[in-house]
Formats: structure tokens, sequence, C-alpha cells
């Protein structure tokens, strides 16, 4: 149903369902759309809570740039982006 949705009003199916969308800036950014809240927070791993599971990040002097209700970005240098099951 989502597909068609989605298709009906030309929108990406990742936007109808709230799936997480994920975009790197070399290997010292991740910028995170569609979270629901930060797991774990620490500088060598930060885990992101979503509806498709727990994404986990790991790296190193790793911190939150930003975070709003829908948006986080995340800096430091990352060595692994993992979803977590």
């Amino acid at each position: 149903m989502l597909t068609t949705v989605a298709e009906l009003f030309d929108l990406p199916a990742d936007v109808v369902a709230g799936l997480p969308r994920l975009e790197m800036v070399g290997s010292r950014q991740l910028y995170v759309e569609h979270h629901a809240g930060i797991l774990a927070y620490s500088e060598a791993q930060i885990d992101v809570n979503t509806a498709a599971g727990v994404l986990r990040v790991r790296g190193e002097g790793l911190s939150l740039l930003a975070m709003t209700a829908e948006e986080l970005r995340i800096g430091g240098r990352i060595a692994a982006v993992e979803w977590v099951r």
C-alpha cells in the first residue's frame, strides 16, 4: 500500500514509510533523517534508534554536531556504520 501511495503522489517510498535516510560526507560526517533518538553516546560509538532498527556508528572523536526531532549530524572519524539486529 505504501508503494501505491508513493507512486500516486510521486514521493520516494522511503519518505512515505518513514525509513531513515543516511548521507555520508567522506569519513568525517554522517547525516541521518527520520531518527527516533539516541540510545548510546560516546566518543567511540553512537547508537541511533530508527524505524528500521538501531544504527550503530563507530569511530574516533565522535560527536553530535546538530540534532533536531527529525535529523541529526554526527562528526568525527567514522570507521563503521552498521545496522544492529
